[in-house]
C-alpha cells in the first residue's frame, strides 16, 4: 500500500508538471494577473495597517487628548487647583510607551521687560504689563503643544530661568529672545524662545512651574495635568478610564474632538483601502475565470483521456485545482513581495514617511490569491462531465 501511494504522488505531481507545461502562454497571462492582484492587495493592506500607527503619531503634532482638572469635593470645600504631586501619580499610574504628562499653573503677573543692549548689558526693566505666564512641571509641554520657532537664543552660561513666550504677548511686551523678564515680585527669566503656537498660547508667557507658583502664591500647586495618550480613540478612552478610577479626586476629561476625529479619519482610510482590495480581488478573479475558460476549452481531449484509461471526475477536478493553487502561491509570493515594496513609497508619498513593512500582511496577501486562483478556476468544473467516448468521437 505505502508503495502504491507514493507511484500515485508521483504521478500527480508528474501530470501537474506536464499541465504547466502545455499551455505556457495562458498559464503565463494568469500567474502575471494573479501576481499583480497580490501586489496591489499587500500594497493597500500594508497601508491599511500601517495607518493606524502612523495616524496616531500625526495627531500627537495636536498636543493632549486628556486632562486632568480638579474634580467636586465631596466636602464641597471645592478647591481650583490640584497638588503637584498628582503629575507623578499620572505618570506612574497611565503612562504607556511614548505617553506623556505634564502639570501646568495658570496665574496672572505683572511683567517688566530688560532689553539687551550688549553682551551682557541689558537695560533697566520697562513696564509693568499684566500678562498670563503658565508654569510647567516639565519640558514635555514643549511635546504637547504644537507651535513654531520665531526667534531663538542660547541659554545663559549661568543659572537663569528660561522662559517662552508666544507670539502675541512679546509683540505686547517688545520682547525678544535674549531679552530679560522681570515677574513680580523679582523672579527673573531668560527668554529663550518666542514661538507661534495658533491658538491662545501665544498671549502666554511659559515659565517653570517654581517660578509660576511663587508668583502666584501657590506653593506646590497646579491648575491642572495635560496628557498625551498614544493609541486609537478606544484606547484612549479605557486609559482615561482606568486614570480615572486611579485618581477619583480629580476629573479625567479626554478631548474627545482629537479622538473622536482619529477614529473617523482611520475608519475612513480603512474602509477605501477595505473595499479597493475587495474590487481588486474581483477583478483579478474575473481575469483567472476568462483564462482559464480557454484552458479548458482547450483540455477536453487530455480529460477524456484521463477518463479513459480510468481517471475518476473528482480526480481529475483535484488536479486541475492543484494547477490553480500553485498558480496562486506562485503569484501570490512574487507579487505580495513586490506589494510590500511599492506601500513604501506610497506611504511615503501619502503620509511624507515610509510606510512599515508589516509581516502579517505577507502571509493574508498569499493566502487571498491562492483562493482569488482556486475560485477563478471554477470553469474546469466543467471537465467532470466530459465523457470519454464524446471526446474520442469528436462531439465533446
Amino acid at each position: 500500500m505505502p508503495a502504491l501511494l507514493t507511484k500515485n504522488r508521483s504521478m500527480f505531481w508528474r501530470i501537474i508538471r506536464r499541465l504547466f507545461e502545455s499551455n505556457r502562454g495562458r498559464l503565463f497571462v494568469i500567474l502575471l494577473a494573479l501576481a499583480a492582484g497580490a501586489a496591489v492587495t499587500a500594497a493597500l493592506l500594508n497601508l491599511q495597517v500601517d495607518a493606524k500607527r502612523r495616524l496616531t503619531t500625526e495627531f500627537r503634532a495636536f498636543g493632549a487628548n486628556v486632562l486632568v482638572t480638579p474634580g467636586p469635593d465631596p466636602s464641597r470645600n471645592w478647591s481650583p487647583t490640584l497638588p503637584e504631586s498628582l503629575v507623578s501619580s499620572v505618570t506612574s499610574a497611565l503612562m504607556p510607551p511614548g505617553g506623556r504628562a505634564v502639570g501646568l499653573l495658570y496665574a496672572l503677573a505683572s511683567v517688566r521687560v530688560s532689553k539687551l543692549h550688549g553682551p551682557g548689558a541689558y537695560d533697566e526693566p520697562q513696564g509693568p504689563v499684566q500678562a498670563v505666564i503658565v508654569g510647567y512641571s516639565s519640558d514635555a509641554f514643549r511635546e504637547l503643544l504644537p507651535h513654531q520657532t520665531i526667534e531663538v537664543s542660547q541659554p545663559l552660561g549661568y543659572e537663569t530661568p528660561l522662559c517662552y513666550l508666544g507670539i502675541n504677548v512679546a509683540r505686547k511686551l517688545k520682547a525678544n529672545a535674549r531679552d530679560s523678564l522681570v515677574l513680580d515680585p523679582w523672579n527673573d527669566c531668560f527668554v529663550q524662545e518666542v514661538d507661534s503656537f495658533g491658538g491662545p498660547e501665544d498671549n502666554r508667557i511659559f515659565v517653570d512651574l517654581e517660578s509660576a507658583q511663587r508668583v502666584a502664591g501657590l506653593p506646590a500647586a497646579i491648575s491642572l495635568v495635560e496628557v498625551r495618550i498614544p493609541g486609537t480613540a478606544r484606547q484612549i478612552e479605557q486609559a482615561a478610564a482606568s486614570l480615572q478610577r486611579s485618581i477619583p479626586s480629580a476629573e479625567v476629561r479626554p478631548i474627545r474632538q482629537f479622538t473622536e476625529a482619529e477614529a473617523k479619519i482611520y475608519d475612513r482610510i480603512s474602509g477605501v483601502l477595505t473595499a479597493t482590495v475587495a474590487i481588486v480581488l474581483l477583478l483579478t478573479g474575473l481575469c483567472v475565470m476568462a483564462a482559464m475558460t480557454n484552458v479548458a476549452m482547450e483540455r477536453r481531449n487530455d480529460v477524456g483521456l484521463m477518463k479513459a484509461i480510468g481517471g475518476a471526475s473528482r480526480r481529475v477536478l483535484r488536479l486541475f485545482l492543484a494547477e490553480a493553487a500553485l498558480l496562486g502561491l506562485t503569484g501570490g509570493v512574487l507579487g505580495a513581495a513586490a506589494g510590500i515594496a511599492l506601500s513604501i513609497g506610497l506611504g511615503k508619498a501619502v503620509f511624507g514617511v515610509a510606510a512599515r513593512p508589516r509581516l502579517i500582511v505577507y502571509p493574508v496577501s498569499v493566502v487571498l490569491t491562492i483562493i482569488v486562483a482556486i475560485a477563478g478556476a471554477f470553469p474546469l468544473r466543467r471537465l467532470t462531465s466530459i465523457r470519454a467516448a464524446s471526446v474520442f468521437r469528436g462531439e465533446a
